[in-house]
């Protein structure tokens, strides 16, 4: 099993990049088919969206724009409960068919604040689209509409995902090695 440093901490190779980019294409035929004929807004969740929202992006056969914002809730390997208010949305999202692009979803805390939030600005539709699921770590019972793979509640790192900052550039997905 390929393994990999970085920092402090050792990873194992969990999904590559192939089966990351055959389940983004996948995604990217059903939010055409779901939205055929609209135009999106995809707005990503920075840092860890900018890969996925990319990738994503160019598997959609539709008129899209694409926006970030930036939140943060996690400090080293383990999210902080907290969610710090969100920077950069200056686009009017009234009346327009909005997909949050997330890299992750565990807890649901960020997503939650995001959907309250971003509801305040009358979409005609907010959808949710992430790549990863920990369905074991969330606390919340609202609908994602998109998702890449439901995984353990394991740190990962990689396609955008990082540990303190580094491990973003990584083409594979990661997970924390317990050997």
């Amino acid at each position: 099993m390929k393994k990999i440093q970085i920092k402090d901490l050792t990873f194992e190779l969990f999904i590559s990049q192939a089966d990351l980019n055959n389940r983004l294409k996948e995604l990217g035929k059903r939010i055409s088919l779901d939205f055929q004929g609209e135009e999106l807004v995809l707005l990503g969740v920075l840092n860890g969206a900018f890969i996925v929202l990319a990738d994503l992006a160019r598997e959609i056969d539709l008129q899209l724009s694409c926006e970030f914002l930036k939140i943060s809730s996690y400090s080293g390997t383990s999210t902080t409960g907290e969610v710090k208010s969100i920077l950069g949305l200056s686009t009017d999202l009234k009346g327009k068919n909005v997909i949050v692009v997330e890299d992750i979803v565990d807890t649901g805390i960020s997503m939650n604040y995001l959907i309250s939030e971003l509801s305040k600005h009358n979409p005609k539709r907010l959808a949710i689209a992430t790549l990863l699921f920990k369905r074991e770590a969330f606390r919340f019972n609202y609908r994602l509409d998109y998702v890449g793979f439901e995984i353990p509640n394991k740190f990962v790192v990689g396609f955008g995902l990082d540990y303190d900052g580094f491990g973003r550039n990584l083409p594979d997905l990661y997970q924390l090695s317990t050997t």
